[in-house]
């Protein structure tokens, strides 16, 4: 009997990789998981985790013997880590291979929100370049004021990026951080009252959760745009609508959601948000990496060898 288990949207590419590696059982969603008979569930070991969807002590419960959750993602907000410590499971992620994507992703939202390119593209795309002339002006960004949430391991590539656009930098972050002259913040409402343009890149979970609050927002000002490619979770949504939807602030650019990929219809209505499908790591180069490591850390975790990226 195997003792591995899959679960989540995995593509044929990983699932092909995962069946070739291990001979899995596999799941689309954890709530699956009583269709199994007791023998079935008594042998996993490890498993292999992809969505966004919770797995908690009861999802836990049903796998008596599991001692591994291999995630597929930077972030694992969606595994309960204190339920799987209670345990004695481990948790592991896949960080640093997403890194340059997800940071280049935050960049270009920025650049698209700043200087208008979807709407310029419609312009030119509609006719009206040719019967209405050119497309009105838009705003520097070069040069600018920039705050990120977070300098992690995302939040500094984010940064050395932006450092590359001539802009004067800033961060908060829960302790001060070796950076070639950026400047820090202890709390986020110093930063966004610091910066024209603020760049969330914190972990999900409970702890950020509305960390980028109103307050925060509305510290930002008139000219301040957000870029989030963190979760939905650590913003509060109701409060960016409402200083999008009365210009409180001038724009988003926003890669993740709360309810997604069922997102409130009210930013559909905003021609002033730029709107990208949670796809922050979604190359084939990155996702193949991501695939891999999560694949290491099972194999590993069978051989009894130490995982390789261990996040309990």
């Amino acid at each position: 009997m195997t003792a591995t288990l899959v679960i989540g949207p995995y593509s044929d590419t990983d699932s092909t990789a995962l069946d070739a590696a291990f001979t899995p059982v596999t799941l689309a969603s954890a709530a699956e998981l009583p269709s199994l008979d007791d023998a079935t569930r008594n042998a996993f070991t490890a498993l292999a985790y992809k969505g966004h969807h919770a797995f908690g002590a009861a999802e836990m419960d049903q796998l008596p013997n599991l001692e591994l959750i291999a995630n597929y993602g930077v972030g694992y907000d969606a595994i309960d880590v204190s339920a799987a410590d209670a345990r004695g499971i481990k948790v592991t992620n896949t960080p640093d291979v997403l890194n340059d994507d997800v940071a280049d992703l935050a960049v270009a939202m920025l650049l698209m929100q700043v200087r208008e390119m979807e709407q310029a593209s419609n312009w030119a795309r509609s006719g009206n370049w040719k019967t209405k002339g050119e497309y009105r002006l838009n705003r520097k960004l070069s040069g600018g004021r920039a705050g990120i949430v977070g300098l992690g391991r995302i939040g500094r590539e984010i940064a050395d990026r932006l450092a590359a656009f001539k802009m004067d930098l800033h961060y908060y972050a829960r302790s001060e951080k070796e950076t070639p002259g950026w400047t820090y913040h202890a709390d986020p409402v110093s930063l966004a009252e610091a910066v024209d343009y603020l760049v969330i890149a914190i972990v999900g979970g409970p702890d950020t959760e509305k960390f980028v609050s109103k307050e925060v927002i509305d510290a930002l000002g008139p000219r301040g745009v957000v870029v989030n490619i963190s979760r939905g979770t650590t913003v509060d949504e109701a409060a960016l609508l409402d200083a999008l939807e009365q210009g409180r602030i001038a724009g988003a650019g926003l890669d993740v959601f709360l309810g997604e990929p069922d997102i409130d219809k009210r930013f559909y209505a905003l021609d002033n948000v730029v709107i990208q499908p949670h796809q922050g790591s979604g190359t084939v180069e990155t996702r193949a990496a991501m695939g891999q490591l999560q694949r290491d850390n099972i194999a590993a975790f069978h051989a009894g060898q130490p995982l390789l990226t261990a996040v309990n």
